[in-house]
């Protein structure tokens, strides 16, 4: 086909990355492929994943440490806006795919690579992430997608596989799609594509069953500065320990669990769930920091940023003109989102118990129904007149 001659290939180690190394060549003539794998938590040694991608035919196999990246550029704006796709999904996967997108531009950059490729198939939402974020970066460089226009079964693509000495997978594949990283897990297919299914326990691994969690309620404190989580239980902490500690602690009371059916950017309804322990609390106690510490106007417009926030990133479009705009406005309103959340975990639930910041623009002495009380009463039956005259006047037109 020869479509280019030399590719960088995002890859993960599974079948379809792995066939799309010697089907670029065989089939489409390109002459190099280097793999690029990203290191973003997701718990896999990733020493064989390297050797794999040379033994199935990669000039030069690349890892990349992204994971301090992840959560420090990509993470924490997204806590910033309270980013939950459909009021639910914290986006913990979709995060991952603009910063794989920049390491495989910068890597083709790098090695003078005309095009770079991924195993997406043409389902899902990953394709549409990859493809515009790299337009975005490099609008020159070609975009590959075997897996979208091979046309082979899976049955099918391991046998092409071991054509060229990629070992069929040794044992009988999990029937569930999962994707895993530092801030959470996906897990779709299999029995879970009847949405009536309840999901079996065997599926979860960073949040336990209920009936295995602690009897007794564990308190934490969260601590932020401009929006950002500096530290957790009074302990200043680095990004990467206070995301994996706090991780630990939610998930071992059972929280973080998301099951919903989504909305894919494609048009197909898609069952979808997720394990988000850290980033759901996260995006709680930001949300309710944010209600003791920016005003009315600021607090309520901003649901509407957070909410198309959300859909450009969860539609793929991070690097977007928009999403810079929006990016603007939410750095703006953090200013002053400064101060210490406690939160209660118990069975299953996190709840915000309390919370207290230097910036607060809460006021006991106009809050408080006791002596204390500083507000003026008598203010308010002008006010209500002057607030309320509109509806007056048109409820006396109406009347005639």
């Amino acid at each position: 086909m020869g479509r280019a001659e030399k590719v960088v290939l995002a890859y993960s180690g599974g079948v379809d990355t792995s066939v799309c190394i010697p089907y670029l060549k065989e089939e489409w003539g390109v002459k190099e492929v280097i793999t690029l794998a990203a290191d973003l938590g997701q718990g896999e040694e990733l020493g064989p994943i390297q050797k794999k991608a040379e033994d199935s035919g990669a000039s030069i196999s690349l890892v990349a440490d992204a994971k301090a990246d992840f959560i420090k550029d990509y993470a924490f704006p997204a806590i910033q806006a309270n980013a939950l796709y459909e009021n639910r999904y914290p986006l913990s996967t979709a995060l991952a795919r603009p910063l794989i997108a920049k390491l495989l531009v910068e890597a083709a950059e790098k090695y003078g690579a005309d095009a770079v490729a991924h195993g997406c198939t043409g389902k899902g939402n990953d394709q549409v992430r990859f493809d515009v974020s790299i337009a975005a970066l490099n609008p020159n460089l070609k975009v590959l997608a075997p897996a979208r226009e091979w046309g082979m079964s899976r049955e099918q693509t391991i046998a092409y596989g071991e054509q060229f000495g990629i070992p069929a997978p040794v044992k009988k594949s999990s029937p569930y799609s999962i994707d895993r990283n530092l801030l959470g897990r996906s897990i779709e297919a299999g029995p879970l594509e009847d949405p009536w299914t309840e999901p079996l326990e065997e599926i979860y691994a960073m949040t336990k069953a209920i009936a295995d969690t602690p009897n007794e309620p564990d308190y934490i404190e969260i601590g932020f500065e401009r929006g950002i989580p500096v530290s957790l239980n009074g302990q200043f902490l680095a990004p990467l320990d206070l995301v994996g500690q706090l991780n630990e602690h939610v998930g071992n009371h059972g929280v973080g669990r998301i099951d919903m059916v989504e909305n894919r950017l494609v048009g197909i309804k898609s069952r979808e769930i997720y394990e988000a322990p850290a980033l759901l609390v996260l995006i709680q106690a930001h949300r309710d920091l944010e209600s003791l510490t920016l005003t009315a106007d600021v607090s309520h417009y901003k649901r509407g940023i957070e909410e198309t926030y959300s859909q450009l990133v969860y539609n793929g479009l991070w690097y977007s003109p928009l999403k810079g705009a929006l990016d603007a406005f939410v750095q703006q309103t953090q200013e002053r989102v400064s101060g210490t959340v406690r939160v209660k975990l118990f069975k299953g639930n996190a709840t915000i118990v309390g919370r207290k910041s230097e910036t607060s623009l809460y006021t006991p002495d106009l809050a408080t129904y006791g002596a204390e009380d500083q507000f003026d009463h008598k203010a308010a039956e002008g006010f209500i007149y002057v607030w309320g005259l509109p509806t007056r006047v048109w409820s006396e037109k109406m009347r005639g």
